[in-house]
């Protein structure tokens, strides 16, 4: 086998491969041989059959299987040679062997362009440091002391107030017509919790339970919905049933019911040590991310376009999920398909950047992701999402997702490697008043 490598682009590779007869002819022999060995024709003990029996009743699958066999074994080899990691589909252009015939094809592949990998060992970047206030404890507690707590219909007809939850309808007009997408029954929400829009909330807490009411109001000009922003609309209201929540005791019972702790207490040890580990994690991500900006600002390459593809079909599927999570859908917030790729393009070239960056670091760094690695993430994943951890393998082997999965993980340890090695300054908490000069010199 030879083969002849054209670089069609910086970022996409072709192959000629040319195949010697007697190469052809070995490979049909041998699909020939296993098919002998399985073929079950009256007449003939098994793996007896002739040949040319075999060849004349499965011609087809014999020369279909052995063309493929050859040229897996081919793509791996040359590939393995050329040392490219593929971003895209392997397509080849192939016919089919030939008994006492040369063969060739040719494939093409896109791939990561070639660059000079800038310094990434001992950059300095800052780290915000982590303050848990003891405001912020509390409103912790407050918030799972609000989920435990009881709702009863007031008693006294009323408007809503800040903390209690309210069931409505509301619609909105224009002109005296209805608003497309503007309109919900029995809508619950619990008001001073910034879960509407705080002109909705003003109207709401002006109806008693079985009152309705209407009042203008004007959309943010950032609102979601580009086709609303800064709009001003009549909105009528009709509110049903209000309810307030009736606090249980702060003490060990309510801990105890919050999640199985020992005491309140114990219960506000977890909330700091669980704060104070989100918090960390949070700036040692934005941390992380500032460090690689920076590297990838002095970096200028072209990107391959499948690599591109698929991680804007995937912010764009994420945007749409989240939507649908929320009772939404793509034309209530009026954009259109293509409006979203276009407006998400530039997240997805700049993830397809930093990957091949990341890869590459790997690369340099011989980094590699080990089974055990790869069987802890696929845990993780099924506590998560609380599917079978096997049936989880299996989809994503059959959706070829299982190399994503290892190159995100090359990725993370990039990423760690260079951060370990970065020279980390760690700056007070936002907002928080500059250490004087007195105080310093005490320290």
């Amino acid at each position: 086998m030879e083969y002849n490598v054209i670089a069609v682009s910086p970022v996409k590779t072709k192959v000629e491969v040319k195949v010697p007869a007697e190469e052809a002819n070995a490979a049909l022999s041998a699909t020939v041989a296993i098919y002998r060995q399985k073929a079950d024709f009256k007449g003939f003990r098994k793996g007896k059959v002739p040949s040319s029996v075999v060849e004349s009743r499965f011609r087809k699958e014999i020369v279909g299987e052995a063309t493929n066999d050859l040229m897996n074994v081919h793509i791996n080899e040359i590939m393995a040679e050329l040392k490219k990691s593929p971003f895209s589909r392997i397509d080849v252009d192939a016919g089919e062997l030939a008994k006492g015939e040369a063969f060739a094809y040719t494939f093409e592949f896109e791939h990561a362009a070639a660059f000079d990998l800038p310094p990434y060992i001992g950059l300095e970047v800052e780290e915000e440091e982590v303050e848990v206030s003891e405001s912020d404890i509390e409103a912790v507690i407050q918030r799972i002391r609000g989920n435990l707590a009881d709702l009863t219909p007031l008693a006294d007809n009323r408007p809503a107030k800040d903390g209690e939850v309210v069931s409505v309808s509301f619609e909105a007009f224009e002109n005296d017509a209805p608003v497309p997408g503007v309109r919900a029954e029995n809508f619950q929400l619990t008001l001073g919790e910034n879960q509407a829009l705080p002109e909705f909330e003003a109207l709401v807490k002006t109806i008693p339970a079985g009152g309705e009411g209407q009042g203008e109001m004007t959309f943010p000009v950032d609102f979601i919905n580009s086709g609303l922003a800064g709009k001003t609309v009549l909105m009528k209201i009709a509110v049903h049933v209000i309810k307030e929540k009736k606090l249980p005791p702060l003490d060990d019972v309510m801990a105890q019911k919050a999640g199985n702790f020992e005491s309140l207490d114990k219960m506000r040890e977890a909330i700091v040590h669980s704060y104070k580990k989100s918090r960390q994690d949070l700036h040692k991500a934005d941390a992380q991310k500032k460090l690689l900006d920076g590297i990838l600002a002095k970096l200028d390459f072209p990107l391959p376009p499948s690599l591109v593809e698929t991680n804007l079909g995937q912010l764009v599927e994420d945007f749409v999920e989240r939507l649908e999570r929320r009772g939404k859908s793509l034309e209530s917030t009026g954009k259109t398909l293509q409006g979203l790729r276009e407006e998400l393009a530039p997240q997805a070239e700049s993830i397809a950047r930093t990957q091949i960056f990341l890869m590459s670091v790997a690369g340099a760094e011989g980094l590699e992701v080990e089974p055990r690695e790869m069987d802890a993430y696929f845990n993780q994943l099924s506590q998560k999402t609380g599917q079978d951890v096997l049936s989880l393998k299996q989809y994503y082997e059959q959706q070829n997702l299982v190399i994503p999965v290892r190159d995100k993980l090359l990725a993370d340890k990039a990423v760690e490697l260079i951060y370990s090695k970065a020279n980390v300054k760690k700056t007070p908490p936002a907002g928080a008043a500059p250490v004087q000069e007195s105080e310093a010199d005490t320290q």
